[in-house]
């Protein structure tokens, strides 16, 4: 489940970063705004865009959230095998794609690896 969730993650979050997905958001925008005459600016029409905007910005920050948190532990991970050894192997090269748990299994074996050499000088 935990792979499922950061594809589909990483899906709309590239989605959403898109030109063309402002672009939908905008005219959606344009087009509720446009309608308001025709609604007479009820309560009903302005119930639309702010349950809409709500229960898409709810989503979406769990979504950016987590590929955040990924991709920083992702870096954090490749910046100490750069410092600790001085060389980078190629296993760090797309863990960012990897789920948390196994992006934290890359971050235990830097640090794994730093006590050893800290400790056999």
């Amino acid at each position: 489940m935990e792979k499922t969730f950061n594809r589909m993650a990483g899906a709309v979050a590239h989605a959403t970063g898109r030109p063309s997905a402002f672009g939908l958001c905008l005219g959606s925008v344009l087009i509720w705004a446009a309608t308001g005459p025709v609604f007479h600016y009820s309560e009903t029409w302005q119930l639309i865009i702010n349950t809409g905007t709500t229960i898409i910005t709810f989503l979406m920050v769990f979504l950016i959230q987590n590929t955040q948190n990924r991709d920083g532990a992702a870096i954090q991970a490749k910046l100490d095998e750069l410092i600790r050894s001085g060389q980078a192997k190629n296993d760090f090269i797309g863990i960012e794609h990897l789920t948390e748990r196994e992006v934290e299994e890359f971050r235990s074996l830097c640090e794994r690896a730093k006590t050893a050499a800290s400790t056999n000088p």
